[in-house]
């Protein structure tokens, strides 16, 4: 008899058998729950935050407050150019906006003939006094005037003497006088013409001083009532035209005056600066406008985008050396156009975020992108 293979001298079919069974049920896990090599360290990753970072420094910073005005436009800075006595324009020498040297001739004028008369009469009643004074003195040394008589001769004398010199003083002149300008400046208004014939003290020109040397203000500023409390005299004011052709053109000063009230017509209170604006292209009359530095100090100056708020609370985030989020407060002292003035507990050597600080939370890891632009 043939020898077989499931025969029962050979135990083979009954392990196959046993062990079918529990190959069947390894298969069938595997299937269900495949093996990653990586499945452990996906396990211990951490979402992170892509951000931008700008470095912080502490220095001056200051919050403009823009006001709006000309040039040469406050009563300081212009001189009403008139006579003491009555007299003619023969002449005009000068027109409306003209710039002038000082020593220039402004307008020729002629004295009316009763005044002329009254200067002749003042020099003639001082020589009559004068020789009324010697006759006195020489009558007293003689006996035959009186003490009184002589002080009065002699004050008589005196009397003359100053009405002469008042006389004097009006620059007054028989013929034809030249009339010069007392400074450099410009004219900036014509109140007669050629031929006119004028009262004294009446005006003819009115010259503005293109350039102060003193503290007294050659630029008016209107600025809003809020702001006016935060300017004091002192601040620095940056000119700029509001013109195209000098919108690129600017030029520094300072503050000399700060109104007290709100002006009527424009409803802003006036602020006075005093600006070099000699050989500038800032003539008198130009309509500007000024940038004053006020609240001027030293803080954190960080980008607007840094600064983010919660409720009535401002903030930053830094990131720390293990790139993990830090929030840091802060309190806003200035702000400067795209920048802020802050105080608070900031790290110099770390950067601040511009960019992703809406996503993040305290203590959240970040991806940094780099130092952007300071």
């Amino acid at each position: 008899m043939r020898n077989s293979l499931f025969s029962s001298r050979h135990p083979w079919p009954r392990v196959a058998a046993a062990a079918a069974p529990l190959v069947c049920a390894v298969l069938l896990y595997a299937t269900v729950h495949p093996v990653h090599a990586d499945d452990s360290a996906a396990g211990q990753a951490q979402p992170s935050v892509a951000v931008q970072t700008v470095r912080v420094q502490r220095a001056a910073i200051a919050q403009p407050v823009r006001g709006f005005g000309s040039v040469a436009a406050t009563a300081s800075n212009v001189t009403t150019i008139n006579l003491p006595y009555v007299s003619r324009i023969v002449q005009m020498r000068v027109q409306a906006g003209e710039t002038v040297k000082r020593g220039a001739p402004l307008f020729v004028v002629q004295a009316d003939p009763a005044a002329v008369l009254a200067a002749t009469q003042a020099r003639g009643a001082l020589a009559l006094a004068q020789g009324e004074l010697i006759r006195s003195r020489s009558l007293y040394d003689k006996g035959l005037a009186t003490q009184s008589q002589l002080a009065s001769a002699s004050k008589a004398v005196d009397d003359a003497r100053e009405a002469l010199a008042a006389q004097n003083q009006t620059g007054i002149a028989s013929g034809n006088k030249i009339v010069t300008a007392p400074f450099d400046g410009v004219v900036l208004q014509l109140s007669a013409a050629q031929g006119d014939q004028l009262q004294a003290g009446a005006a003819i020109l009115q010259l503005a001083s293109g350039a102060s040397r003193d503290a007294r203000a050659n630029v008016t500023l209107g600025v809003e009532p809020t702001d006016a409390a935060s300017i004091h005299p002192g601040d620095a004011v940056t000119l700029h035209g509001l013109s195209a052709a000098l919108a690129q053109t600017s030029i520094d000063g300072r503050v000399v005056f700060v109104g007290a009230a709100i002006d009527p017509q424009s409803q802003l209170v006036n602020i006075g600066a005093t600006v070099p604006l000699a050989q500038t292209p800032f003539i008198p009359g130009t309509r500007v406008a000024g940038d004053i530095a006020t609240r001027t100090g030293t803080h954190w100056i960080v980008p607007r985008a840094a600064v983010l708020r919660d409720g009535q609370h401002a903030y930053v985030f830094q990131i720390t050396p293990q790139n993990k989020a830090h929030r840091v407060a802060v309190s806003i002292a200035v702000e400067n156009g795209g920048r802020y003035g802050v105080d608070g507990p900031l790290d110099p050597a770390l950067g601040v975020v511009t960019s992703g600080n809406y996503e993040l939370k305290d203590g959240m890891a970040v991806r940094a992108g780099g130092d952007g632009a300071r």
